[in-house]
């Protein structure tokens, strides 16, 4: 800070702090100390155990590591925000509360050893720890959040489909050049709009082919598996994607799966073809109803208008309806020469929830557009495993990509069952920051093992109510 008075310039001291020796000889702290909390909440929710059964074959003479804890380990530290197989060494190198963990070369090893068989069984031992998480969050009183919309909760349970593409920077097995000038890996995920659990995923090339029907179907099933019996039968299920999932194949599946005896209904997007400008442009005023935001109010400068009828869905599931919202374009909007000859944005969509049951065009579409938070949840997901895959080997980025599935799970579950407030739904960083992180004292006594948190920790309540909710957790029953 300078001051100038009678023409002298004076610089004023600023207080330093005082110098800090370091040395590395310390004993009985550890860092990540909350990251126990998920191996905990592994143990607690079955899926520990559930790995270990899924991959016994892999450890004939039950020697050496156990390979659903090693694999259990993995899914830890990708939710503490490790990216590479040698981050497991923050877990190790703390063994006396994390327990012996397996050696880098012994992770690749069980990587390298999970085929297809045994990846689909890493996917149901996921969906047994998911069922016993839902009864427990039933059972404390919990239950599972409704997903939200236009102020209203929304009945049932929410499955958002979308791609993104992971960048790798090295030649690795089917990665591949985009359409849109990058060069990697293009995954296909399914996450609940309920609890932000990653349900379902398919590593696929980078070229994949964004409008085949195939993958979508494939990534519904197994998101259908991960739900247990008496959600997946006993409730609405709404399935939301892009217009990548508006293929005539992948509408007939969903409709197939309700003939099956379950109540499931798609909301996609749709491609702003001629047949569609050709309703658009006629449309009278009066037949456009003011837009709605996610609270409910009213969306500036926005309008939505049912074209059922306007358009020929010829080949789409009978009750097929397609609705289309205009609004005045932000700044940054990408549009195409239709919406720039009209001067506003469109964007389309097609539901087959019926006009009964509070199906109007307007709650519809801001119900619709609440599929953009899935974008959220793959960017969280990328620092949660699947933004870097560790291997040249497709089949280990593929066993790879279900852990990092697992990880976000775990994080969901420890926000659902664990925690209240902000921190209820806060995102991987800020849970890292503020809980899993944190550094605490090792001690022993009553042959009991201490981690005690600083007191001066600003969320040492959170951390430790968190544990004592885990601790009065139902149990599985064995």
């Amino acid at each position: 800070m300078s001051v100038q008075a009678e023409g002298t310039f004076y610089v004023q001291a600023i207080g330093l702090r005082p110098q800090v020796h370091v040395s590395a000889d310390g004993s009985g702290v550890v860092g990540h100390a909350g990251a126990r909390l998920l191996t905990d909440l592994a143990d607690a929710t079955g899926l520990t155990a559930a790995y270990s059964a899924a991959l016994r074959p892999l450890r004939p003479r039950g020697t050496g590591h156990d390979p659903g804890r090693v694999a259990t380990d993995l899914a830890v530290m990708l939710a503490d925000g490790g990216e590479a197989i040698a981050d497991l060494a923050v877990l190790r190198d703390q063994a006396d509360v994390f327990e012996p963990v397996a050696s880098t070369p012994t992770a690749w090893r069980l990587l390298a050893d999970t085929d297809e068989a045994a990846l689909a069984s890493l996917r149901t031992a996921r969906a047994t720890a998911r069922e016993i998480a839902w009864m427990q969050a039933t059972e404390t009183g919990e239950g599972i959040p409704a997903a939200r919309a236009g102020g209203r909760e929304l009945p049932g349970l929410v499955l958002d489909l979308d791609a993104t593409l992971v960048t790798c920077h090295s030649e690795k097995e089917q990665a591949a050049p985009t359409d849109k000038g990058g060069f990697g890996f293009h995954p296909l995920l399914c996450f609940l709009a309920n609890t932000g659990e990653a349900v379902s995923g398919r590593l696929r090339p980078g070229n994949p082919g964004a409008h085949t029907a195939a993958d979508h179907i494939a990534v519904l099933d197994q998101a259908l598996a991960q739900i247990p019996d008496a959600h997946r039968h006993g409730t609405d299920i709404l399935v939301r994607a892009d217009s990548a999932g508006s293929a005539n194949a992948f509408l007939a599946h969903v409709r197939a799966l309700r003939k099956r005896g379950i109540r499931i209904f798609f909301s996609v997007g749709h491609a702003i073809t001629e047949p569609v400008r050709r309703a658009v442009r006629p449309m009278p005023d009066h037949l456009w109803h003011p837009a709605l935001d996610q609270d409910g109010t009213l969306r500036d400068g926005a309008e939505v208008a049912e074209l059922t009828g306007m358009v020929d869905l010829t080949g789409h599931p009978p009750g097929t309806r397609i609705i289309v919202r205009r609004e005045r374009p932000h700044p940054a909007a990408q549009l195409s020469l239709f919406d720039q000859d009209e001067g506003l944005r469109h964007q389309v969509f097609l539901t087959d929830t019926p006009y009964s049951g509070g199906g109007s065009a307007q709650f519809l579409e801001v119900r619709h557009r609440g599929h953009a938070t899935v974008e959220d949840h793959i960017r969280c997901g990328k620092t949660t495993g699947f933004g870097r895959f560790p291997s040249r080997d497709f089949a280990v980025n593929a066993v790879w990509l279900e852990l990092s599935l697992a990880a976000i799970d775990l994080l969901a579950w420890t926000r659902v069952l664990l925690l209240d407030g902000e921190l209820a739904t806060a995102e991987p960083k800020k849970l890292r920051y503020r809980l899993l992180h944190v550094a605490a004292r090792l001690t022993r006594g009553g042959r009991r093992l201490h981690l005690r948190i600083s007191a001066t920790w600003p969320r040492r309540h959170e951390l430790t109510t968190a544990f004592n909710r885990l601790a009065a957790l139902p149990r599985p029953a064995d």
